[in-house]
């Protein structure tokens, strides 16, 4: 079944030069499974994962020939359309948490708001999300405030608090760049149990090609805006683009030297 239709999205900003295009007709569908959304830095990904939850900041704008979950047009969709679908059925980890928490909130009141359930029920969920992205003491961090929280510590009460709703689906940007490998790896395995229990449907924006590869099942390859390239994540390794071999050939291996370190050769076609 698919959950999300995205055709010819675009999003543009104004700039003294003219319209820029930062993303340029991407194009997928995304069934109840696990989308990775690969590229360097200014390629579009967090662009694109806030353009299909309507959260393009102005003046830019975002447009599409088709833009739709689960049969609703978020193209026409109304405010309080979007109210109702922001937070219960869609969700978003934001990349930074500093600038996605209420800095005059505790992360336990932002927890409960997030669940729209009774009071009482919502505070046993919020603790056991606490305790389930591996924070030691959820009765301190539940009545912390942002500023009072390690970068790691924000970014998995920030995931907490998007999974307390248990959206249909959730776009995650760069969910664990902040996070040690032992509790990225419970992060991730909270996110594959709603993917493989709930059937939720999830975008995963990383830079880190190995984790997208072992964790996702497909992977979209963006470029300048664009989607070069798109394969299964089981068939990374072989990817055809020279961007994509490009990204792989630049990963650190222990074994073996590299001297001299390997380059991304870049192609003024590729932007096109």
């Amino acid at each position: 079944m698919t959950l999300l239709h995205v055709d010819n999205l675009r999003v543009t900003f104004p700039t003294r030069q003219g319209p820029a295009e930062v993303v340029r007709g991407v194009s997928f569908a995304l069934g109840r499974e696990r989308l990775g959304i690969v590229g360097e830095s200014g390629s579009g990904k967090s662009q694109t994962g806030r353009a299909i939850l309507g959260l393009t900041p102005p003046p830019g704008r975002a447009t599409a020939d088709r833009l739709s979950f689960d049969g609703i047009d978020l193209c026409r969709a109304t405010p309080r359309q979007w109210r109702q679908l922001r937070g219960a059925r869609i969700s978003m980890v934001m990349q930074d948490p500093k600038f996605s928490l209420n800095p005059v909130m505790t992360i336990g009141r932002q927890l409960i708001e997030a669940a729209r359930a009774p009071r009482a029920e919502a505070h046993d969920r919020a603790m056991a999300m606490l305790d389930a992205v591996q924070i030691r003491d959820p009765a301190r961090v539940f009545a912390a405030y942002p500023h009072e929280l390690s970068g790691g510590m924000g970014q998995r009460a920030m995931i907490a608090m998007m999974l307390m709703a248990e959206p249909d689906l959730l776009i995650a940007d760069e969910p664990t760049s902040a996070l040690d490998v032992t509790v990225q790896i419970e992060v991730l395995r909270i996110l594959d149990r709603l993917v493989e229990d709930r059937g939720m449907g999830l975008i995963f924006i990383s830079h880190d090609l190995r984790l997208v590869g072992s964790f996702c099942d497909r992977v979209l390859v963006m470029y300048a805006g664009r989607v070069v390239e798109e394969l299964a994540a089981a068939d990374l390794a072989q990817a055809r683009h020279p961007y994509t071999q490009g990204l792989l050939n630049c990963l650190p291996r222990i074994e073996g030297g590299r001297r001299p370190l390997p380059t991304l050769q870049r192609e003024a076609g590729w932007a096109l």
